[in-house]
């Protein structure tokens, strides 16, 4: 079954509250809705959409599928969350990078770059997953749109507000968005040390200008912190 369409509201995902019914488990460990979430997009990752059903999720989680029903009302439920889920943790977050003030049009767009290199920031695994469940589905599908607009527009936004004309600032935007999104797509196997390298002149080819060395030191110290 589809999900409902979006809300235009954002909740927090992790607001459910327990059921005061038992949960079923195996041993006196406690199964959280998070993590009935968490299984779930481990297999929408690993093995897509028509395989996150709420039994292979109990299984996994060694738990009864009644349990299931203290924290959705049923798979369409659960969907929706997940759905929720990606929205937070990738457009939300590309859209709070690219809207964060910064001195330069340059220190703007390293931390858009920061979407780039740290997994909590933008979870590329499941972004795909998630457009992989669009081929399947057309309420999906406009769930992608709309977000790809959320986040295009975001980044015309943060050109526009450091002196791009609208139009350039449009096309900049496009072509950092998706850029990144097809080197994502092309699944390539490139050492961080080697892409740190290439950044300054990603940079300039973005912006049309030069980062300041103050500005890739502290880049190159955000990678360093979540490669750690």
């Amino acid at each position: 079954m589809d999900s409902l369409p979006p809300s235009h509201q954002h909740p927090n995902h992790s607001s459910g509250r327990p059921s005061s019914r038992p949960s079923g488990r195996k041993g006196n460990i406690k199964v959280t809705r998070e993590d009935w979430i968490k299984a779930a997009i481990e297999l929408l990752i690993t093995k897509g959409i028509d395989h996150v059903k709420i039994l292979n999720i109990g299984k996994k989680l060694n738990v009864a599928r009644s349990s299931f029903y203290g924290y959705f009302q049923d798979q369409n439920d659960l969907h929706n969350a997940l759905l929720e889920e990606w929205h937070n943790r990738n457009t939300i977050n590309l859209i709070t990078e690219a809207t964060t003030p910064c001195a330069t049009i340059t220190e703007a767009v390293l931390r858009v770059f920061r979407c780039a290199v740290n997994p909590t920031q933008f979870d590329i695994p499941l972004d795909f997953a998630i457009r992989d469940w669009a081929r399947k589905s057309d309420n999906i599908a406009s769930r992608i749109i709309a977000s790809d607009k959320d986040r295009i527009a975001a980044l015309t936004r943060m050109f526009e507000h450091y002196g791009f004309p609208p139009m350039e600032s449009g096309t900049r935007a496009r072509v950092i968005y998706f850029m990144q999104t097809g080197y994502n797509d092309a699944v390539i196997k490139e050492d961080m040390k080697n892409r740190l390298m290439l950044v300054p002149d990603y940079v300039r080819i973005f912006t049309g200008k030069d980062a300041s060395q103050e500005e890739l030191d502290a880049f190159t110290a955000y990678v360093v912190s979540v490669s750690a």
